[in-house]
């Protein structure tokens, strides 16, 4: 639903905060001539929404051409989302900022794939997208495909209702063992597993749990580097 609405407001601007100087002397922008929208009123989950900048003021809606643009800061609050402004970078991130590229970026198997709220939400935190093995499934193993782009796969796991065994990444085509990390409880929370995945095409992930537990990886917050 979040990723919905966001790509539903895809014309967003008003961006994050006040731009650097640098930035409002970019070659790239362009003076126009747009109106406050006042009488536009946002609903969220069935009540009307007060859309805030980053300090807590106020903002309005701006009309331009006949179309509406929302300010991204107060719309990604409203539906909890995260925002950041990149200056180096010059760009407008939405979601988990990641030193690298999320694994949902790239291909990956599906049999585990969801976007159920009760299996993506995890120690208060919605992650959005994740592959999910539920209680009473011998379902294992998952696959990823970083295509040989990348030199590490930083991988998020966490055991629920039962520990987890063990957590091997291997390379598909070579069969070696990349990492392996023994014993994940329940206890643990979410944990992240580093591994060196240079010159893989296609990794190979086995959450081995007992048949009463599960597990759940989120897509999101696990990336490549």
């Amino acid at each position: 639903m979040k990723k919905k609405m966001i790509k539903i407001l895809s014309g967003i601007v008003l961006l994050v905060g006040a731009f650097s100087a640098g930035a409002a002397a970019s070659s790239n922008l362009q003076e126009i001539k747009a109106y406050l929208n006042g009488d536009l009123k946002v609903r969220t989950n069935g009540v009307i929404a007060q859309l805030n900048d980053v300090n807590g003021n106020a903002v309005l809606p701006i009309t331009y051409k006949g179309s509406t643009y929302l300010p991204v800061r107060g719309v990604a609050d409203l539906l909890g989302v995260a925002v950041d402004y990149d200056q180096v970078a010059n760009e407008v991130i939405l979601g988990e900022r990641l030193d690298g590229v999320a694994v949902n970026q790239e291909d990956f198997n599906t049999t585990l794939y969801s976007k159920e709220p009760s299996h993506t939400n995890f120690g208060d935190k919605d992650y959005g997208e994740v592959l999910y093995s539920p209680a009473g499934t011998n379902i294992f193993t998952t696959f990823f495909n970083p295509e040989k782009k990348y030199q590490s796969l930083y991988l998020q796991v966490a055991a629920i209702g039962e520990n987890i065994d063990y957590v091997e990444i291997k390379d598909l085509d070579s069969n070696a063992l990349l990492r392996r990390v023994d014993g994940i409880s329940t206890a643990d929370g979410m944990v992240t597993i580093e591994a060196d995945i240079a010159g893989a095409s296609t990794v190979v992930v086995e959450v081995r749990k007992s048949r009463n537990g599960a597990f759940v990886i989120p897509l999101t917050t696990s990336y490549y580097k």
